[in-house]
């Protein structure tokens, strides 16, 4: 069974911690320009960890992503007519 994984943003002061950020979860990105860190965590372990995070004092700002609360699956979506006659013909 896959765990439900959540994906967290944190703005920091300076780079040089962002290697601390891996013991909180699996680290995807860092970037440099911007200096955020975006990783992925247990959706279970979530509000926890951003609480802990927001007391660190290299961390300027943390920000929740919001996928798994967006409904994805679409009522009432039909194709339309002009790419079905398009996909049939080959073009």
């Amino acid at each position: 069974m896959l765990t439900q994984r959540q994906g967290i943003v944190v703005w920091l002061h300076s780079l040089k911690q962002a290697k601390l950020l891996r013991r909180y979860g699996n680290v995807i990105y860092i970037s440099k320009k911007l200096k955020y860190v975006l990783f992925y965590c247990n959706i279970d372990d979530t509000d926890l960890l951003v609480e802990k995070l927001k007391k660190q004092s290299y961390v300027k700002k943390v920000e929740v992503s919001y996928k798994p609360s967006i409904k994805t699956h679409y009522e009432n979506s039909r194709p339309d007519k002009a790419k079905e006659y398009d996909y049939k013909m080959g073009l």
